[in-house]
């Protein structure tokens, strides 16, 4: 702690410091909000500040240099800016909702023919099944994994209806 004390930090800005440091550490590893006085701050006191309290998530020393660099320019933002070029996924909603219309007509599709025939990969149609659509394959059908209210009221009907025609 000694040392914490010549560098002017504080306890309190040390464990804000860790507590942001825990909760990134769970977000993308190239966007770290971590914001501390700079004042009066050289960029070797920075660097071990950041090494001592984050440890092996710290950043390089390169790293620590080019975001001070952005902070004297007046960019307080850490993340990676935009960059041309085609986008990482084609999760558009017009995708989204082709293949859910594809999925409505045919229950048993697979997801090799939804991609052949949207011309995008098998991975990507998978991940738009699972995550934006909520619905999972079962035995040979893509249903939802949640039942609206709707849906759970036509299944206890049927379901009855079924009871009082085998009990008939």
């Amino acid at each position: 702690m000694p040392n914490c004390k010549s560098l002017l930090v504080t306890e309190a800005e040390r464990k804000h410091v860790r507590g942001r440091a825990r909760f990134q550490q769970h977000r993308d590893a190239s966007c770290h909000q971590i914001f501390f006085p700079l004042e009066n701050k050289l960029l070797k006191e920075i660097h071990a500040i950041l090494r001592e309290t984050l440890g092996e998530h710290a950043r390089s020393y390169a790293t620590v240099k080019n975001w001070v660099a952005q902070f004297k320019r007046g960019d307080f933002s850490t993340c990676d800016a935009p960059r041309p070029g085609r986008p990482k996924t084609v999760n558009t909603p017009e995708i989204i909702d082709q293949i859910h219309e594809l999925i409505l007509e045919d229950s048993r599709i697979s997801a090799k023919s939804i991609a052949e025939k949207l011309g995008i990969s098998r991975e990507r149609v998978g991940s738009i099944i699972h995550e934006d659509l909520d619905m999972r394959k079962l035995s040979v059908k893509w249903v939802p994994k949640y039942l609206n209210a709707y849906q759970k009221c036509q299944r206890c009907q049927s379901f009855e209806q079924h009871l009082k025609f085998v009990s008939a």
